[in-house]
Formats: C-alpha cells, structure tokens, sequence
C-alpha cells in the first residue's frame, strides 16, 4: 500500500500541466493589462481623429477648442 501512495505522489509531482495553466493565465493577464494601458493612452487622441474625420465627411472645418471647449475637439 505504501508504495502504491509513494508512486502516485511520485507520479503528481512529474505532472506539469497545473503549472502551464498557470503560465498561460499569467500570460493572459498581462496581455490585458497592456490592452488598457495603451487603449487609455490612445483613447483621447483616436476620438479627435474620428471628429476630424465627421467633420472632413460633413464638409465642416474641425475646430479644437483647447481653453474655452474644455480641450473637446468638434465640427463648426
């Protein structure tokens, strides 16, 4: 019985996949984590150049009122 319960902890032990779930989860994360890092430092600057681009599409002059418009760029 005793070297029943010896080999299969012998065996767990060997067992590798629990640790490859783990590297992948912290993967995974860290993808994320870039994810949001970049979409928060892009997000102003992809919004102004969809206005620009409403605006070019409308015929409308794009205007980016910094002081009195509170930074928000629009079509005038």
């Amino acid at each position: 019985m005793r070297s029943y319960l010896s080999n299969i902890a012998a065996r767990l032990r060997r067992d590798q996949r629990g640790a490859t779930a783990v590297e992948y989860g912290i993967m995974v994360s860290l993808i994320a984590v870039v994810i949001i890092v970049a979409v928060t430092m892009l997000g102003g600057t992809m919004k102004d150049t969809f206005t620009k681009v409403q605006c070019d599409i409308a015929g409308a002059p794009h205007v980016y009122a910094e002081n009195g418009g509170g930074g928000k760029a629009s079509c005038s």
